[in-house]
């Protein structure tokens, strides 16, 4: 345990400058993050008079509309650096920031939140998880785990913060120009003084130790692939509920009578376990591979959506964010290393933006289709329920899917005479 302590210390010392750039990312993508927009949630349906079905309607058209771009935009990180990528996006995330705080009518309204989820969901986390994973190899668990903590940092300090600022200033516009600042006068010069420089990926381990790595498929391979499909089902669920939960917050605090801020206060639950629980999959992916995890990461957030749908008490609400915790450690983790061990490495940066825009796709589904069938009469508990058997099956697709790449794999070295001591 000691030597595995040492082990980390001295990897996080080498790797201080590049892990700490990405951290930073997916840190302040938090502005852009559904969890930080649903914060103002409330205050945007009261100044713009819109239902809960409404609002989430412009929410997935704003979303839809960044999920179609980011294909596009995420090509170039295979064009130039990740530091010259992050120079204009962070600047675009700061004046989104602006125009949700200035927006006089819902267009504009609309054009602020597809902004903050193209630069912000979108562009920050593509950039951290894209350069990592090429940075990084027989370590890339490791470095995905150290990473993703990022956003779970923001998650924790942010919502308490901004509830505060907008019970002092009476206005929940003060928040978005404390997020324009903070972005460029601290987000835009940190991380691209620590990205700068490029690292050369390098790793300790030997030739035996180098995790599985697929050959380097391009994007047209990957689009056709059947594979990526069934991937996809069960890599996206995270995304669709948990927008839906962050989303409507505000709908679920006046249902269930909770205190803001002890709502506010539950989301450290769900950072710290995030950040224990990713580093456990970090050590478990560098160990066993991204594969082995998939089948079995869905189950705490089937757990805690069924959880959500039953138990009305406070103490519910901690323990859903903690298991969202446990599911969202391992997923933020495990989808950094996937997708390299599935697809290879030179054309990280577009494959990437393809899988990244489907699981902005489904984050735009989710506060949409939720918010419809609220309108409907049909409760979020009662979907939550739903949404935990959707978990269970989407499981039973992920194995199908890890034994197929693995099939494949076998199929692809035994073509090239290659034996596997597996």
């Amino acid at each position: 345990m000691l030597n595995f302590a040492r082990d980390n210390a001295r990897f996080l010392k080498d790797n201080a400058r590049w892990l700490g750039g990405g951290f930073l990312l997916t840190m302040f993508s938090s502005f852009g993050q559904t969890f930080f927009i649903g914060l103002s949630g409330n205050g945007i349906r009261e100044s713009f008079h819109l239902s809960a079905g409404g609002f989430g309607a412009i929410y997935m058209l704003a979303t839809l509309a960044s999920a179609m771009t980011l294909p596009w935009l995420g090509r170039t990180l295979d064009l130039m650096p990740g530091w010259k990528v992050a120079r204009f996006t962070i600047p675009a995330l700061a004046a989104a920031c602006v125009l949700i705080a200035i927006a006089p009518n819902i267009a504009v309204l609309t054009l602020s939140l597809y902004l903050l989820r193209l630069f912000g969901q979108g562009m920050m986390t593509e950039i951290a998880f894209t350069e990592i994973g090429r940075w990084f190899v027989a370590n890339r668990g490791r470095a995905m785990a150290l990473i993703a903590p990022g956003q779970q940092a923001g998650s924790a300090i942010l919502p308490a913060v901004i509830v505060l600022v907008e019970s002092a200033s009476g206005n929940w516009r003060t928040g978005w120009y404390a997020s324009a600042a903070a972005l460029i006068l601290v987000g835009l010069p940190t991380i691209l003084s620590l990205m700068h420089v490029e690292r050369e990926p390098r790793s300790r381990g030997t030739a035996s130790d180098e995790p599985r790595m697929a050959r380097d498929w391009t994007r047209a391979e990957v689009v056709r692939d059947p594979i990526l499909y069934l991937l996809l089902t069960g890599t996206l669920v995270p995304a669709f509920i948990g927008t839906a939960i962050f989303f409507h917050q505000g709908y679920l605090i006046e249902l269930r009578h909770y205190d803001p801020l002890v709502f506010a206060a539950s989301f450290t639950v769900m950072s710290v376990a995030t950040i224990v629980f990713g580093l456990a999959c970090g050590y478990l992916i560098d160990r066993f591979g991204s594969l082995s995890l998939l089948p079995y990461f869905l189950l705490p957030m089937a757990i805690a959506s069924a959880l959500l749908g039953v138990v009305t008490p406070e103490w519910g609400l901690y323990a859903f964010m903690l298991l969202m915790g446990i599911s969202n450690g391992f997923t933020s983790t495990l989808l950094g290393a996937l997708w390299p061990e599935v697809y290879g490495l030179a054309n990280l940066g577009g494959i990437r933006a393809i899988t990244v825009s489907a699981m902005v796709l489904s984050s735009a589904l989710g506060p949409g289709i939720t918010g419809a069938l609220m309108d409907l009469g049909i409760s979020l508990p009662t979907q939550m329920i739903w949404m935990a058997g959707w978990c269970v099956l989407a499981s039973f697709a992920l194995m199908m899917a890890a034994r197929k790449v693995r099939q494949r794999e076998g199929e692809t070295l035994q073509a090239a005479g290659v034996y596997s001591a597996e």
